[in-house]
């Protein structure tokens, strides 16, 4: 039996801030994992010409229920304007995709 969890691809320009990303959300429990997928060569367009940047790509692993928060904070902490934040549903395996909810719990305050 698989379990549903979320998974968020962003990609960062550099290694500075994805450890940075990576670090606070991982602290924050937005994830419970990051993977940086590593160096790749993005061309876009972007405000009337054609760009090309060497960038960073980091794709995150959270619950649906932290997905949202997750993105919020990507938005946020993002260092570009229009940051490439996409995301999906995936299936897990049942102890992988348990593991990831367990992770991303809020901490109980008693």
């Amino acid at each position: 039996m698989s379990v549903n969890v979320t998974l968020l691809l962003t990609t960062v320009p550099g290694a500075v801030v994805a450890q940075k990303l990576a670090a606070d959300a991982l602290a924050a429990r937005l994830c419970a994992c990051v993977t940086q997928l590593g160096a790749v060569q993005s061309s876009y367009h972007w405000q009337g010409q054609i760009e090309t940047a060497q960038e960073i790509q980091l794709l995150f692993k959270t619950s649906p229920a932290r997905a949202r928060e997750l993105e919020q904070y990507l938005q946020a902490h993002h260092p570009y304007d229009t940051p490439e934040i996409l995301s999906w549903q995936a299936d897990a395996s049942a102890p992988y995709g348990q593991w990831i909810i367990a992770e991303t719990q809020r901490p109980l305050h008693v």
